[in-house]
């Protein structure tokens, strides 16, 4: 079994008096990609906030190969290897999506944001993004300003960023929402080839059973905030805790 790189202990938030995500305990380890499942208002993208850190705990901790992260900033997450994907593109949209991919790269080499700095030499920040830009189908459109992007575009960008960043845990929320039947397979089968790296954790909040049946080696369920169920996919999606927690609901539909 391999070892385990990302860790929620008791990980609690309260908004006034609503639980948000309560007392969730898991423990993703490499190479497991994990999906993450549950109706609306479930606790899903709240459980990925309080990982990556968008926003602060109530109760419990984060621990990020052994070390307690509970209390970093999003910044230092990153740096330690928390990567997310978010539900809504968070891009550079005046730069191309060259630059974009450029000062990732740049940003994790230690050489900083300055456009000018990527101008001039660094002939193999350049090169790397350009490889990474032709993974995710996007090298054509490498001169286009984001802004004029598709939103299809646009979220192959936002992985192909993720990629540059190189985590030791992806996070993908929703990866393919909003995109066209054409263009969501692209992003599933990068996703498939991180999978298949074997040294990377994953965790992927989901709608479509179809994806999460094709992709996922494991699947929590969150439901009211809490863990309703956890473990293989087949098991859990005929457990009787799922079914009760999606009774009037078509699993399909979650």
């Amino acid at each position: 079994m391999s070892r385990v790189i990302l860790e929620t202990h008791d990980l609690t938030v309260r908004f006034g008096g609503h639980v948000a995500v309560d007392a969730v305990t898991c423990a993703f380890r490499a190479g497991e990609l994990t999906a993450i499942v549950g109706p609306n208002g479930a606790g899903k993208t709240t459980y990925f906030n309080l990982i990556s850190g968008q926003i602060p705990v109530s109760a419990g901790r984060v621990v990020l190969n052994g070390r307690d992260i509970t209390r970093d900033s999003v910044a230092h997450r990153t740096r330690a290897g928390i990567g997310r994907a978010f539900q809504l593109t968070n891009l550079f949209p005046n730069l191309s999506v060259l630059e974009n991919v450029r000062l990732v790269i740049q940003s994790k080499a230690g050489l900083g944001y300055r456009l000018l700095s990527m101008a001039s030499g660094h002939s193999e920040v350049t090169d790397k993004a350009v490889a990474i830009l032709d993974r995710v189908r996007l090298y054509e459109k490498r001169a286009q300003l984001v802004s004029e992007l598709s939103h299809g575009d646009q979220r192959k960008l936002e992985v192909a960023l993720l990629i540059a960043l190189d985590p030791a845990v992806y996070m993908f929320d929703e990866p393919t929402a909003g995109m066209s039947v054409d263009e969501a397979p692209v992003v599933l089968d990068l996703i498939a080839d991180l999978k298949a790296q074997k040294d990377r954790t994953i965790l992927l909040v989901e709608h479509k059973m179809d994806v999460i049946a094709r992709l996922a080696d494991r699947i929590i369920v969150l439901h009211n905030g809490a863990l309703a169920a956890d473990g293989d996919p087949a098991e859990v999606i005929a457990s009787d805790v799922v079914q009760e927690a999606y009774m009037g609901k078509e699993l399909t539909d979650v």
